[in-house]
Formats: C-alpha cells, structure tokens, sequence
C-alpha cells in the first residue's frame, strides 16, 4: 500500500514538474514575442481598428469592381492615405510658415504680437481686460511671459509635446492603412481567427463579444473621430480662407478638443474675437458665421450617425482621450478613446450576463 502511495507521489510530481517547466517555456516564448511586437503593437492594433471600421466601405469598392478584392483594397487604400498625408501636409506646412514668419518679425525686432487695432475702441467695456492683456502682450512680451511663466512653461510643453507627436502620428496612421490593407484582403481568415480568439476567452459569449467590439469601434469612429474631423476640418478651411495667423496650429487643437468631446469653442471664439480686431467687418462676420456652423454642426451630425444610440458616455471618451494622448502620444489620442470605449461596453454587457444568471 505503501509503496503504491510512494509511486502515486512520485507520478504526480513528475506531472507537476512537466507541467512547471511547460508554462515556464510557455512564459518565455510569450514575453519573447512581445518584446519582439512591442515596438509596434500601436501600428497593429490601429490596422485592426481601421480594417475593421472601413470594411463596409471596402465590400462596396469590391462590387464596384466587380469582386477583384485585390484592385478594391489597393484604390481604398491609396485614397485613405491620400486623405491623411494631404490635408496633413498642408497643416505642417502651415505651421512652418508660422514659425517661419515669428522669426523673421523678431529678427525685424517688430513685436511678435501685433497690436489692437483701433475699432476694439468700439467694444463693450467687458473686454477692456482682454484688451489690455493683449495691448501688454504687444509691448512687452517678455513681462507677460515672465509673469505667466508657470502657465506658459505647463501649456509651453503640453504644445510642444503634441507637435511631436503629430508627425509621429501621421506616420503610423499611414503605415496602419497599409497594414490594414492587408488584413481586408484577408478579410475571411482575419474574421475566423478573431471569433477563435474570442470563443477561447468568453466561450459561447465569444460571438455576441465580437459583434459588440465591432459595433463599438464603428460607432466611435463615426459618432466621435468622424464628427471631430469634420468639425476641425470646417474650422480650418475657415481658418485658411480668412488668413488667421497659425491656422495649421488652431486646426490641430480644434481637431483635439472635438475628440475629447471639450468642444470648438476655446480656439474658435478667441480666434473670432482676434478677427474682429484685425480684419474688416464683413469678412470678420462672415468667418464668425462659418465658425459657428463648425462649432454647432455636431449637433446635426452625431444624431445622423449614430442615430439616438452613443458609444458610451462622454466622460469614457474623454479619459480614454487624454489617458491614450499622455500614455500613448497623438495616436494615443484616437485608440485610447476606443479602447476604454470597447473595455466599458464589454464590462457592461458581461454584468448583464452575470444578472440574468443570478435570475
């Protein structure tokens, strides 16, 4: 009896050491892989995002050529990146000129504010402040600094650190689109593996989790990114044709303040205030006109979109925003909106799952 005990001992043990140094290699071969990945799990996770937002788009370009899904993928893709690097181009070009006409204005020794001009004389006596703040900012700007250095080194660094990560962004937003190319044209394997993958982790849930994560993903690109493109975008042109000062700099903030769901307003009602002061009436009243259309159209665009159904409250979009943006840079700034997004419906769906058991 003893000795059957002593071989069982032994058995298990030897089952338990096996099992050890599995999951051990297991362990390693993961970590080794993701080390390997790392550099470019951002890039891959934002192909599957685009592939998996675009794909309705792509099965209409693929009737339209008449089932060649190769040709259909190579012309949606030259045209997604023809919509990215243009716009994008002509927005760093913007800022080059910008910065370019700073320098020669200092070199100049001219202040690199300009003055009031002279029909904010007119004004109501509530803007007296902020026409005295600009009137000291265009005679001494070195005092206002000086004064505001805290505020002007937070907001100073905040700037800096977005227009680094802009053409960092630009850049794996490119490579994605390409990338996810790919996985449309693997679009039925892609669709196979992702239902395995979802299966392994939720079991019979594994489907209605797919479906949920796809209708996310699509609600967030439309009802969120897609309005605040279109805002931003309306804004710019407004911004290009009335000549503001730095108009590829207000577009970016714009096109960033839309997303976290903040809003327009912070960049268009000062730019308009500036307008007024600077150019004549007219155009002043006919860029004001414009910016408000931008500032108000998501109201008309979000109900369109989405119809009454919100990929998650405002407040998970906003922390998945500014969490993605400081965690993960620009780009950190669209996927962190989606991830939190995606982790919110989920949770919420699997506490309806947990409910209807208990019942």
């Amino acid at each position: 009896m003893k000795q059957d005990n002593f071989n069982l001992s032994k058995y298990n043990f030897e089952k338990i050491v096996d099992l050890i140094i599995r999951l051990g290699i297991l362990s390693l071969l993961l970590m080794w892989c993701y080390a390997i990945l790392k550099p470019f799990i951002l890039i891959l996770i934002w192909s599957v995002v685009i592939a998996i937002a675009i794909y309705p788009i792509h099965n209409t370009f693929v009737k339209i050529f008449r089932g060649r899904k190769s040709i259909a993928t190579i012309v949606l893709i030259s045209l997604l990146l023809s919509i990215i690097i243009i716009p994008s181009g002509l927005i760093l070009y913007s800022l080059y000129e910008g910065l370019n006409y700073f320098q020669q204005i200092y070199a100049a020794g001219k202040p690199l504010i300009p003055s009031p001009a002279g029909n904010t004389a007119n004004w109501p006596s509530i803007a007296k402040p902020i026409i005295d703040f600009w009137q000291l900012s265009s005679d001494n700007l070195q005092e206002v600094i000086l004064k505001y250095s805290d505020q002007v080194k937070e907001y100073g660094t905040w700037l800096l650190m977005t227009l680094a990560g802009l053409g960092q962004g630009i850049i794996y937003f490119s490579i994605s689109i390409i990338i996810a190319g790919f996985l449309l044209i693997y679009s039925d394997s892609s669709v196979v593996i992702s239902r395995k993958i979802f299966r392994k982790i939720a079991g019979s849930n594994g489907d209605n989790f797919v479906s949920i994560t796809i209708i996310t993903i699509r609600n967030v690109i439309k009802g969120v990114f897609g309005v605040a493109v279109i805002q931003a975008v309306m804004a710019g042109i407004g911004f290009f044709v009335a000549g503001v000062p730095f108009a590829g700099l207000w577009t970016i903030l714009c096109l960033i303040l839309a997303i976290v769901q903040v809003g327009l307003a912070p960049i268009v009602i000062p730019v308009a205030i500036y307008m007024f002061s600077v150019s004549s009436t007219t155009s002043a009243v006919i860029l004001a006109i414009w910016l408000a259309i931008a500032l108000l159209s998501d109201n008309v665009l979000k109900p369109i979109l989405l119809g009454r159904n919100a990929p998650a409250p405002m407040m998970v979009i906003f922390i998945g925003s500014i969490g993605g943006f400081v965690y993960n840079g620009f780009i950190g700034l669209f996927l962190g909106a989606i991830v939190l997004t995606i982790g919110y419906k989920l949770l919420m769906i699997w506490l309806e799952i947990d409910t209807e058991i208990e019942h």
